[in-house]
């Protein structure tokens, strides 16, 4: 409990600040929560003081990964902040404040210095989390209901992964009566698996669904069977206990030797592509959602992927009710040069605004940065070098 507060002390040490704290990203992407402060009289404590992203210097220290420097106001104290990240999931920033504002050779170094330690500090909260709920405290804006706290547990522990041939992210954004919407993504020696599943329902019942497919889709893949098998397990146990519920839902599985992909749709809405700076929808044969109570069998189908290619995968509720007036493909090409992490958020915000700030059905997706079995992003999207064989990851 103790170990983000040592880290701030010893940066405090270091850089003669008056005090550091520890900022986390909460669960919707909006906001930081300022996990309290640690100098010489306080600690880190779960207090909510809530800054928002969107428009600040924290969001841009967020979105570009880079350090920054917040000037005092009125004769106040200069801070510095930097992002807290590993392997492109956002997991918050340091921040930190200063006697004065730097000069800028000094503030190269504290940056330099600072990135190190906030990459260490990922590693604690990653490392610690699993025995603490410190970090949830912190993560949420509101109390969760049932529902929303059995749909949070489905959901990978981190929403965003880089490597070498890829980069990936996934957003959430809840109904008011939880719809039952999942996304997951995994790794194995040799393929990235990309699940997408939208249950039917709302409330507890939708969220048990959710669980039940999660559960008998994690379950088929870890045994290595099949992505047809994995689709088979999991419409056999929505059949056996779902109570006559379905659920639609893609597979996805990339081979990340040689970049071949294949594809399962179950009664899901289409994948988009954008390749270049055409977005195309990628027409599947739709096969039947999973739980149908009657025979029926599931197809893998090749999926072409090319180094620079960015792939969309979503629920309906991106294209439900009052987002029917957003233009995805406009959205998606304004996005392309963001990181996954960032278009993912901009794409299910922009839904939330059209609805009012009121979703009737979940909003998920994920978007996937495919770089090549053996690329760099540079090498394959073009631009400043953003090799992610250097620490820390964007």
């Amino acid at each position: 409990m103790e170990s983000a507060d040592v880290i701030a002390r010893e940066l405090q040490r270091r850089f003669g600040a008056s005090s550091a704290a520890f900022l986390i990203a909460d669960f919707s992407g909006k906001s930081l929560v300022r996990m309290g402060a640690a100098s010489q009289d306080d600690s880190l404590s779960p207090k909510s003081e809530r800054i928002a992203l969107f428009g600040s210097v924290y969001g841009e220290a967020i979105r570009s990964q880079q350090c920054r420097i917040i000037p005092g106001e009125e004769g106040g104290a200069p801070r510095i902040i930097a992002p807290v990240t590993n392997r492109g999931d956002a997991i918050g920033l340091l921040e930190l404040t200063l006697a004065e504002e730097p000069g800028e050779e000094a503030l190269q170094e504290m940056c330099a210095d600072l990135g190190v330690m906030a990459h260490v500090l990922a590693y604690v909260v990653i490392a610690n989390e699993r025995f603490t709920d410190l970090y949830h405290w912190g993560r949420r804006t509101r109390p969760l209901s049932l529902a929303a706290e059995i749909q949070h547990q489905l959901l990978p522990r981190s929403l965003a992964c880089e490597a070498a041939q890829f980069a990936v992210a996934g957003a959430f954004e809840p109904a008011e009566s939880i719809g039952g919407d999942t996304f997951d993504y995994v790794l194995d020696r040799h393929h990235l698996h990309l699940p997408v599943t939208d249950a039917m329902g709302h409330h507890v019942d939708a969220a048990l669904i959710a669980s039940l497919l999660v559960g008998a889709l994690r379950g088929a893949r870890r045994a290595d069977v099949s992505l047809t098998e994995q689709a088979r397990q999991a419409d056999l146990a929505l059949a056996a206990h779902g109570r006559g519920a379905f659920s639609t839902g893609q597979l996805l599985r990339v081979d990340l030797r040689d970049g071949q992909a294949h594809i399962i749709n179950a009664g899901h809405p289409l994948p988009l592509r954008v390749r270049g700076s055409v977005v195309e929808q990628i027409l599947l044969e739709v096969d039947l959602p999973f739980g149908m109570p009657f025979p029926h069998t599931y197809t893998a189908q090749s999926l072409e992927l090319l180094p620079g290619d960015r792939l969309v995968m979503f629920t309906d509720g991106m294209l439900e009710h009052a987002a029917h007036d957003l233009d995805l493909t406009t959205l998606l090409e304004g996005t392309r040069g963001d990181h996954p992490r960032e278009a993912a958020f901009t794409l299910t915000r922009a839904v939330l605004d059209a609805n009012g700030g009121s979703l009737e059905d979940d909003a998920t997706l994920m978007v996937l940065d495919w770089y090549g079995p053996h690329l760099t992003q540079r090498d394959a999207v073009g631009g400043a070098d953003t090799s992610h064989a250097s620490p820390p990851a964007r």
